[in-house]
């Protein structure tokens, strides 16, 4: 008995089938009326054009004489020789390529959170010694671009992988090398351009044609049991460099209030030298000036001193003018204030000058 095989009611669709007969039949007439070398110089041409190729935007090329690399190609349609000749291989050089270290991102879920789809820790990964004996939970995302194409391909076997490798040695050895106070607070970011460069320097080093473009701590935090206390020490050191800052700042507020004060009272204090440099000048020319006319008429020129100084210390009281012996008759003193302005002052107060000295 013939059993019935699951593909033996499988037919072609009708259009199908119609294009193969038609091709069937258009090959044997083909080969019944062409000459017999047509056929074995349309092989070699459709070998020759075999040898086409497209290089996209944003990759490379990679020409290769029986398996060794000998050229590299930019984007658009190139040629080289057929297989077995010449090969090629396309490398896209402009795609962004990420590595995950101490977690994946997927939905397997979150091993932080059971249930939940998302990122997932990766412990034998994430757990890493600090330099002062600390362990840590770190989670490192590196973005890359390949760099050389040739070795990419060519120079190390699975390049990405070494790269994944790598970033994990770099890591530990730049977090090993600090304490955990400083990985999670004000280092963070140096360490992440240490890990940065220590990579590059071990891609380099194994030739692997890669260039690390990005690499950004996501975690760092103590293990789950210590966390919190963690937290609250993280915290403390925030509130103290922000107390650092305010008091930087508000010195950065009084010291220049400070010293404008201090320029305002030396630029007053010279201006006060000044105003009584200049008038100590002028009392002295003047005393010069009243020592001429002295010298001049010395009898008139004491009498008027003493009389303006009279004025000047008793100017609410009645006076009276007597003479130096007591003898002479009492002259009271004459409004010289009021009487300044008149045609007879000059003579008022020579008389009164003459008066008080007896005469003389």
């Amino acid at each position: 008995m013939n059993r019935q095989g699951p593909y033996d009611d499988f037919r072609l669709p009708d259009e199908i089938s119609q294009a193969a007969e038609r091709f069937q039949r258009w090959g044997e007439r083909f080969s019944s009326g062409a000459p017999r070398w047509l056929l074995p110089v349309l092989g070699l041409l459709l070998w020759l054009a075999s040898g086409l190729y497209v290089v996209g935007p944003g990759e490379r090329g990679v020409v290769m004489l029986f398996g060794r690399a000998v050229e590299q190609t930019e984007p658009g349609l190139r040629y080289r020789f057929p297989t077995p000749i010449q090969s090629h291989e396309l490398v896209d050089i402009a795609q962004v390529r990420r590595a995950e270290i101490g977690f994946r991102s997927g939905a397997e879920g979150n091993l932080r959170n059971p249930g939940r789809g998302g990122d997932y820790a990766v412990p034998q990964e994430a757990l890493m010694l600090t330099g002062d004996e600390n362990i840590v939970d770190v989670q490192l995302f590196v973005q890359y671009r390949v760099q050389d194409s040739v070795k990419f391909l060519f120079a190390t076997h699975q390049p990405e992988a070494v790269l994944h490798t790598s970033a994990q040695v770099a890591l530990r050895s730049i977090v090993g090398q600090n304490s955990i106070d400083y990985t999670m607070t004000e280092g963070r970011v140096e360490v992440q351009e240490q890990v940065k460069t220590n990579l590059q320097k071990l891609l380099d080093t194994y030739h692997t044609g890669l260039l690390v473009t990005e690499a950004r701590l996501l975690v760092v935090d103590p293990p789950g049991e210590v966390r919190d206390a963690f937290h609250d020490v993280v915290r403390a050191l925030e509130d103290r460099e922000r107390l650092v800052k305010e008091a930087e700042g508000y010195r950065e507020d009084v010291v220049p209030k400070a010293r404008g004060e201090a320029a305002q009272m030396v630029q007053h204090s010279e201006g006060y030298k000044a105003q009584r440099v200049i008038r100590a000048k002028g009392d002295a020319e003047r005393f010069d000036s009243v020592l001429r006319e002295y010298h001049k008429a010395k009898t008139i020129t004491r009498d008027r001193l003493y009389l303006e100084s009279m004025e000047r210390v008793l100017p609410s009281l009645d006076k009276v003018i007597v003479s130096r012996d007591g003898k002479g008759d009492v002259l009271p003193l004459l409004p010289l204030r009021n009487i300044a302005t008149a045609p007879s002052a000059g003579d008022a107060v020579a008389a009164a000058a003459a008066t008080a000295t007896g005469g003389k």
